[in-house]
């Protein structure tokens, strides 16, 4: 489906679009979808890259100031009592 949108450029953009369509063989509405595609996929990939920098280190048991492993010893030192 295609929906038709107006958009306002001032002419020295207007030129730039118009000449990087033709170079690349494209309609200019063409060009801009792949442009905005592209823009949009690589700012869902740096996110996902953000959010695994985020978790490095969650794989050591330690979730803030809190030890997992800590936790389970003291849960079996209970439970054995």
């Amino acid at each position: 489906m295609t929906i038709r949108k107006n958009f306002n450029f001032n002419a020295v953009v207007v030129k730039h679009l118009e000449q990087i369509a033709k170079e690349e063989a494209k309609s200019q509405t063409q060009y801009l979808e792949e442009l905005i595609e592209n823009d949009l996929r690589k700012k869902k990939i740096a996110k996902k890259l953000e959010i695994l920098e985020q978790l490095k280190g969650s794989a050591t048991g330690q979730i803030g100031d809190v030890d997992l492993r800590q936790i389970r010893v003291e849960r079996a030192i209970r439970r054995a009592k």
